[in-house]
């Protein structure tokens, strides 16, 4: 049992040093749109990507996307297409770059009532998990995020990091240069020492919420496109990937 417990807490460990090493891999300078940024992979068949994209332009305009950012290729197997997107954990990144800590808390499920967020109904921590949670719940058929495209109301994904609260400011200015450079997607910047969509943040930070860089691919499987996604997959220079308008 104790060999078990070992492994399992290597697991754990694993995961988190992985979206750590990530972060820290992330070179994306807002101002010269140039670097690196972490995306996530899906693979879907060939003759879906037709519909993929669409149903990612779809939720792009929608409001439900982090990115206009994508590329696809061949995966080297048969009828098969990957699709790289990006993560919204590019954002800790840049923070982090421009000296700002930033502590990923975890994803989950929001409630959207009449295009507002209303709270987390679902949530998995990173420490409690060997796997992305939003991968997790997507898999679990859990999203709606197309009703809410289409009217105003339904379940999107979503994550949470937090930030001390003396850093909120600077916060605040990086995400709007990270918005001038197609990176979007934060959903709500909590108050001092308060609940952010009903998560509780640490003394003296603030959470910011920020959607899931997999909504679109939510969107894709909602439509019955089988798709795959690892999320949280790797680093990619901005330069390799395309973007749709």
């Amino acid at each position: 049992m104790a060999g078990n417990s070992n492994e399992l807490g290597y697991r754990i460990r694993f995961i988190m040093s992985r979206i750590r090493d990530l972060i820290y891999g992330v070179t994306f300078d807002p101002k010269k749109k140039s670097g690196k940024v972490i995306v996530n992979i899906s693979v879907i068949n060939e003759n879906d990507l037709r519909a993929a994209l669409n149903i990612f332009d779809k939720t792009l305009r929608g409001g439900f996307s982090i990115s206009p950012y994508i590329k696809s290729e061949p995966t080297g197997n048969e009828g098969e297409i990957a699709l790289y997107t990006m993560c919204s954990m590019t954002i800790d990144g840049v923070l982090l770059k421009q000296g700002i800590p930033t502590n990923p808390r975890g994803g989950g499920i929001i409630q959207v009532t009449n295009e507002r967020p209303i709270r987390f109904t679902d949530f998995l921590d990173y420490k409690s998990t060997t796997i992305d949670p939003l991968e997790i719940l997507m898999s679990q058929q859990l999203t709606s995020v197309t009703k809410a495209i289409e009217t105003g109301s339904g379940k999107i994904l979503a994550n949470i990091r937090e930030v001390p609260l003396v850093a909120k400011e600077h916060a605040e200015q990086v995400l709007d240069e990270l918005l001038k450079a197609d990176i979007d997607g934060v959903i709500k910047i909590g108050e001092p020492n308060s609940d952010a969509l009903g998560l509780s943040v640490g003394r003296d930070h603030v959470g910011i919420v920020v959607l899931g860089g997999t909504n679109p691919l939510a969107a894709i499987r909602e439509a019955g496109i089988n798709v795959r996604t690892k999320a949280i997959s790797n680093l990619m220079d901005i330069s390799e990937l395309g973007k749709m308008v």
